[in-house]
């Protein structure tokens, strides 16, 4: 079966260019949901996956990025997912400097992130994708960049890879204060999430919730992305 090409469209940052739009509302309802997820302790690095490819992660945090620098907040959104980075393609950014080169040391953290044109949203893409992704993200460089990342933004965000996948996703839910998986309705299978769960709840980052993607809108509902 052929596969299946992402278009445009798939990439458009909607809560940018449809802020009072329904699905912005969800992700705003997203937003107040991480927010009072954690009373005690302040959620400042979350990691997102999902438990498979093309289940909407990556549209997911960009978009969810978008919603929270609306808020007020400084935001810095990083491409973790050094397979297969797609985080440039949806703020129109080149990807020839990212993550890869300050994680070994080829340039500062601020001289490789990028304005976005959103105000307090900025993006560290991919950069080179490397032979080592999972090394690299669980090395002290790692480390050591969210440590100076903390010294400028009020939340970072991660896109990572598929946690089914690859250990990319466990790495960064190790490192980071939280994680959020997406699920797409009708397409990821139910043992295939609950493993997953199980994955994520096994590092120490706190399983923040799930975002279901691709709910079919019901009649009379204005409403097709729902979170829990």
């Amino acid at each position: 079966m052929a596969k299946k090409m992402r278009t445009h469209e798939d990439r458009r940052l909607i809560t940018k260019l449809a802020p009072k739009s329904p699905v912005s509302e969800q992700f705003r309802t997203i937003r107040t949901n991480i927010q009072f997820s954690s009373v005690d302790t302040e959620i400042r690095s979350i990691a997102l996956t999902s438990t498979g490819p093309m289940e909407g992660k990556s549209t997911t945090i960009a978009n969810l990025a978008v919603t929270l620098a609306q808020q007020g907040k400084k935001v810095l959104l990083v491409d973790a997912d050094m397979r297969r980075p797609t985080i440039h393609y949806f703020y129109q950014l080149p990807n020839t400097i990212g993550l890869t080169n300050v994680l070994t040391k080829q340039v500062d953290l601020q001289d490789a992130v990028r304005e976005t044109g959103i105000a307090d949203l900025e993006v560290l893409t991919s950069g080179p994708i490397p032979p080592n992704p999972a090394e690299l993200l669980a090395s002290v460089s790692m480390e050591d960049l969210l440590k100076e990342a903390y010294n400028f933004y009020d939340l970072i965000l991660f896109d990572t890879p598929p946690v089914l996948a690859v250990t990319d996703a466990q790495v960064m839910a190790n490192l980071t204060d939280g994680v959020i998986m997406v699920v797409s309705s009708g397409k990821t299978d139910r043992e295939a999430a609950v493993k997953a769960k199980e994955l994520l709840s096994s590092t120490k980052g706190k399983l923040l919730g799930v975002i279901l993607n691709n709910k079919p809108a019901e009649k009379n509902s204005h409403y097709y992305y729902y979170s829990n």
